[in-house]
């Protein structure tokens, strides 16, 4: 009993509720932004659909593979309270999307202005997962692979976030017009930089 004990995360009510915060702007962003002005991703998500679209692997199963080695990973070099907190995450994520669902996106005209879209994206995703990377959780599997190699190979998360987004932009050229590349990469430049910014300033508590 005792080590089943042991092994449970000790997860903090400041940090948790942070993390459900951050979760709500992710999910609020992606629904009312993202979904309605087709903004393309980079990172898993983009990596799914590239290999959906050449080899024909639905992303239900790249997805889940994809998100049960990031978080594998997560765990192996940032213990169990990261997993616990990543739990907390996914769970208010998933739910307060599907909250999301039931209302009509706020401003649809916003798909008729990409560069606007494309910043106001960049905020929403930046923030939400800021916070929650901040207090020790990955919403997206994305996210658990960027804290990882940020930890091990000692240098900042942001960049992580921009390689893995080029790399995966640069391979979708195959199939998505330039254009709609070129706003993505807006987005995931600035949501890269916005993340790092507040996971800098974190602190115990």
């Amino acid at each position: 009993m005792k080590k089943i004990i042991n092994f449970l995360p000790k997860l903090k009510l400041k940090n948790c509720l942070v993390i459900i915060l951050g979760s709500f702007i992710l999910a609020f962003g992606l629904y009312n932004v993202h979904s309605v002005a087709k903004v393309t991703e980079g990172g898993s998500l983009g990596l799914c659909l590239l290999l959906d679209y050449h080899f024909g692997i639905s992303p239900a199963v790249t997805g889940f593979t994809v998100n049960v080695i990031s978080y594998v990973i997560g765990f192996k070099v940032l213990g169990k309270d990261f997993l616990g907190y990543s739990a907390v995450s996914t769970a208010a994520f998933s739910a307060f999307y599907a909250l999301c669902e039931i209302f009509p996106p706020i401003y649809p005209e916003i798909a008729n202005y990409p560069i606007i879209a494309s910043v106001t994206g960049a905020l929403f995703v930046g923030v939400g997962v800021g916070l929650c990377v901040r207090m020790g959780g990955a919403p997206c599997a994305d996210d658990a692979l960027s804290m990882s190699f940020s930890r091990e190979f000692k240098c900042k998360i942001e960049v992580i976030y921009l390689v893995s987004d080029l790399t995966v932009l640069l391979l979708s050229l195959s199939y998505i017009p330039v254009g709609k590349i070129m706003y993505s990469l807006l987005t995931v430049i600035l949501s890269g930089r916005i993340i790092g910014f507040i996971e800098r300033f974190r602190k115990q508590v």
